[in-house]
């Protein structure tokens, strides 16, 4: 792995399920990345996939959208199923009409009672009693579409769909 613990490479078996096996996705519509569990390569790999064809040509909206959804999902999968130890995370990304379809694997723990919180609001009191955390899920439930996680010999696959307008605002 480089330096910046981010590469643009799959390793040995390729752990993600294929929602599509009849449709092939062009070259610069797909992206598959293995990156170090770390908030820093979790930052540089999404600098490195927005320049990307995949994201570059979306809108300014679908493109803020996608890098909030990835990033809430990634620093999840670095904070709590790799909260005790380092690991990998492998992103494929692909791109098919008006949708990005985003699949997650991690070694790490997995999640509670086997299935992506629920992504109830927290409590919001005075303004200066603002919760730090807890609106990921939320955002990653309204936002995102098919969420689907599974979890098979020791390791986690989180997939959904994003939809986009795909075209430049």
């Amino acid at each position: 792995m480089p330096a910046d613990g981010v590469a643009f490479a799959m390793t040995a078996a390729d752990p993600f399920p294929d929602p599509d096996p009849g449709f092939r996705v062009p070259r610069d519509l797909s992206a598959d990345l293995v990156f170090a569990a770390t908030t820093g390569a979790v930052r540089e790999g999404l600098a490195r996939l927005l320049a990307l064809p995949i994201l570059a040509d979306l809108g300014a909206d679908d493109r803020g959208t996608t890098e909030l959804l990835l990033a809430e999902a990634l620093n999840n999968v670095v904070e709590h199923a790799y909260a005790n130890w380092p690991g990998e995370i492998r992103l494929r990304l692909s791109r098919k009409g008006g949708d990005i379809t985003v699949c997650i694997c991690d070694q790490g723990l997995p999640m509670p009672d086997n299935a992506p919180p629920r992504g109830t609001l927290p409590v919001i009191g005075a303004p200066e009693h603002l919760p730090e955390g807890g609106f990921g899920w939320f955002l990653i439930r309204n936002l995102a579409r098919d969420l689907a996680y599974r979890r098979q010999d020791g390791s986690n696959a989180l997939s959904f769909r994003i939809p986009v307008d795909n075209q430049d605002d």
